[in-house]
């Protein structure tokens, strides 16, 4: 290697996956399919959204219509609360 000449490799896809917990952030944000870089962090969670994904259209529209229901009703819980 010459002076300041550098040589630069491609990261393995080992390290590839390590970024988005090394910046604390989910790779949706990275590539851009996401604004917010706190989407989801928890495995688990992704895991059952990417089985979700894989669902039928009508499996899938009622699925998310009872996590929305679940969402509000707890929601309404929490103000109800105060």
């Amino acid at each position: 290697m010459e002076g300041s000449q550098r040589i630069f490799t491609k990261p393995t896809l080992g390290v590839i996956k390590n970024f988005p917990e090394a910046l604390n952030t989910t790779a949706g944000f990275l590539l851009g399919e996401s604004s917010d870089m706190n989407v989801s962090k928890d495995s688990a969670m992704l895991k059952c959204l990417n089985e979700l994904d894989k669902m039928d259209n009508k499996d899938k529209t009622y699925i998310v219509k009872v996590i929305d229901t679940f969402i509000k009703s707890i929601k309404l819980k929490d103000v109800a609360a105060f």
